[in-house]
């Protein structure tokens, strides 16, 4: 399959605003993720950002970017944006939304969000990983993956939610908010309005499901770090430093 993996990203975050150009060990946190997404090793990758200074740090340490507008509403409305930009021949045909927050990214990780395409029925892939820390469990922040198993590492998404569940014993399941679509899929979602699940969670993957796609999980063994407080700041540049 050709892949384009596109990072979104916007200046305007309410808990830590212009995160993406802060510094991390010298380089902006945009930057650390482009690399993370190029070590990956799946295909192109480029930035997707409303802000012309987002776009030419990337450029300047040797990354693409793309201009996107600037009232989209999530990052997939985003990265359509740049894929219609990117590629208007119609040659890629999966899509990774590596969101711009996670420079300490496994590259690893990355690339395993592309293994639930194995069945072609699926729409759309993303990732988990096992909660293992109680207080997890009951966090509404921690978003939690219900679904069937179908192996070891492999979960087929029934819902996703800021509850815990499912209940009784057996493991619970972090969600990583990293997805991979096919062409097709990501062109549907973006196509369809915010559904009553989704704004009742306030999770926009909920709308794919409710639409009747189909959402495979793989199981990886790390949680990537996401930047989204001055704390979580100061560890990405305590391991970036390392």
């Amino acid at each position: 399959m050709s892949t384009l993996i596109l990072i979104p990203a916007r200046m305007a975050s309410t808990r830590l605003p212009g995160k993406p150009l802060a510094d991390i060990a010298g380089v902006p946190m945009i930057v650390h993720v482009a690399r993370r997404g190029a070590e990956a090793g799946l295909g192109r990758v480029v930035v997707a950002t409303d802000t012309q200074a987002v776009a030419e740090a990337v450029r300047a340490h040797g990354f693409e970017a793309v201009m996107t507008r600037m009232d989209h509403e999530s990052g997939s409305d985003r990265i359509f944006e740049a894929l219609c930009a990117l590629d208007p021949q119609r040659k890629v045909e999966t899509i990774v939304n590596v969101q711009g927050d996670l420079p300490t990214i496994d590259p690893d990780i990355i690339g395993a969000s592309l293994r639930p395409f194995e069945d072609k029925s699926v729409d759309i892939a993303t990732l988990g990983v096992e909660i293992v820390r109680d207080e997890e469990k009951t966090n509404p922040n921690v978003v939690k993956i219900v679904g069937s198993p179908l192996s070891a590492t492999r979960l087929k998404a029934l819902y996703f939610t800021r509850a815990t569940a499912p209940w009784g014993n057996g493991p619970l399941f972090h969600h990583i908010g990293l997805y991979a679509y096919r062409r097709a899929a990501l062109e549907r979602f973006v196509a369809l309005k915010p559904s009553p699940l989704e704004r009742r969670e306030r999770l926009e993957q909920l709308r794919a499901l409710e639409a009747g796609m189909r959402i495979d999980a793989e199981i990886v063994q790390s949680l990537p770090l996401g930047v989204d407080t001055p704390h979580d700041l100061d560890r990405a540049r305590q391991i970036l430093s390392s």
